[in-house]
C-alpha cells in the first residue's frame, strides 16, 4: 500500500449505535476510511467479498454474528486484518478468536484512545491487544506466537475414555474440583488425569488443551464462546 493510499475499513456489529461510534471515530484517523458496515454475519461476509476491505472491525459475539464469520473472511481474503471488539475476554473466547484469524483484540469498555490506537495499529498491519486482553493472556498463559505451532494433533494421540471425559469438561471451563464433583472422583484423581493428558498432548497449559479439544471436535467453539468471564 502506497503512502497516499487509503486503508479501507468495514464494520460488523448488531448495534447501530456502536457502528455509528466507530464510523465517527474513523473519520478522525488519517489514511483510514469506512467503506461499509453490516448488522449481521451474512451481510458482513458479502460486504467483504464485494469491497475487499483492508481491515474489518467486528464484534463476533453480538447478535447475528459468530466466530465462523472471522473464519470465512480469512478463508476468502487472508490479507484482510481483523480487529475484534467485544464485551467478553474469557480465555476460551480469546483462544478461539486468535485461532480463527483475529489479528487484534480489545474490549468494548476500553477508552476511546485505546480503540483509536487499535484501529491505527491494525490498519498498518500490526497487532494490538488492550490492557485487559493482555492481562487475560498472561493469566491463561497463552503464547500468541505459538498458537499455530502447538503440536495439537500432528501425531496419533490416544486418550483413555476417562481422560477424554476430563478433557471435555476442562475445555468447557470447569475447574478440577467441578470436574471431580461431576465425575464422582477425587480432586487428586482429576489432577493426575490432567497431568497425563497434558503429557500426552505435549502441552503445558489449559489454553492448549482447549485448542486440542476444539480442533479434534471434542467440543464446539460456539459451546463456550458466550460464557461469562471467569
Amino acid at each position: 500500500m502506497s503512502p497516499l493510499s487509503k486503508t479501507n475499513l468495514a464494520i460488523g456489529d448488531s448495534s447501530a449505535l456502536f457502528r455509528l461510534g466507530v464510523r465517527n471515530m474513523v473519520r478522525q484517523i488519517d489514511g483510514v476510511e469506512v467503506i461499509g458496515e453490516a448488522a449481521n454475519g451474512v451481510d458482513l461476509t458479502g460486504l467483504v467479498q464485494s469491497f475487499a476491505p483492508d481491515v474489518v472491525v467486528v464484534d463476533f459475539l453480538s447478535e447475528g454474528f459468530d466466530i465462523d464469520v472471522v473464519r470465512a473472511i480469512k478463508a476468502n481474503r487472508p490479507a484482510t486484518r481483523i480487529l475484534a471488539i467485544t464485551t467478553q475476554q474469557s480465555g476460551h473466547t480469546l483462544v478461539n478468536a486468535l485461532k480463527a484469524g483475529v489479528d487484534s483484540y480489545i474490549k468494548k469498555d476500553c477508552d476511546l484512545g485505546e480503540v483509536e490506537e487499535a484501529i491505527r495499529e491494525t490498519s498498518k498491519g500490526g497487532t494490538f491487544f488492550c490492557g485487559q486482553i493482555l492481562d487475560r493472556i498472561r493469566q491463561e498463559s497463552i503464547d500468541v506466537d505459538d498458537l499455530e505451532t502447538l503440536p495439537l494433533s500432528c501425531d496419533p494421540i490416544h486418550l483413555s475414555g476417562r481422560e477424554t471425559e476430563v478433557l471435555e469438561l476442562i475445555a468447557e471451563g470447569l475447574t478440577n474440583t467441578q470436574v471431580a464433583d461431576k465425575l464422582f472422583l477425587s480432586t487428586h484423581t482429576i489432577t493426575t488425569h490432567r497431568k497425563n493428558i497434558m503429557s500426552k498432548l505435549g502441552v503445558n497449559n489449559t489454553a492448549a488443551m482447549v485448542m486440542y479439544a476444539v480442533k479434534t471436535g471434542l467440543v464446539s467453539p460456539n459451546k463456550f464462546l458466550f460464557q461469562a468471564d471467569s
